[in-house]
């Protein structure tokens, strides 16, 4: 399923009406080779405008965790979404980032390993 994150409201997105730019495109590659584990805790592709991402989205028991596309030679990021903000004003945690170099296939072992083993998954 894909959802769309705009003047803060979530909707989501029929098929027909998704984006077809190059990071909704590099999301689904993703997304179709991420383990069952990962599909089972709801993941979700997410173009979010008000915080200009578009990444895949998957909502673990401790909270809402995001693979960002990266635009351009950024680096992909990995973000633990807190549902307030911290003693330090922060609502999110950049938990990982890793560049450019793997494929789609490489990237949703990478991100189910790493909600695998710190216990974001069940």
């Amino acid at each position: 399923m894909e959802i769309r994150v705009s003047d803060g409201i979530v909707r989501r997105i029929p098929g027909a009406d998704a984006p077809m730019n190059a990071l909704a495109i590099q999301a689904r590659r993703v997304a179709s080779f991420l383990p069952l584990s990962v599909r089972r805790a709801g993941a979700d592709i997410v173009h979010n405008v008000d915080e200009r991402y578009t990444g895949i989205r998957v909502n673990s028991r401790r909270g809402p965790v995001v693979l960002e596309m990266p635009a351009g030679d950024a680096s992909y990021r990995l973000v633990h979404q807190l549902p307030e903000p911290n003693e330090e004003g922060r609502t999110e945690v950049e938990m990982r980032h890793f560049p450019q170099i793997y494929k789609p296939q490489g990237i949703a072992h990478i991100f189910g390993e790493f909600l695998q083993s710190r216990g974001f998954l069940s």
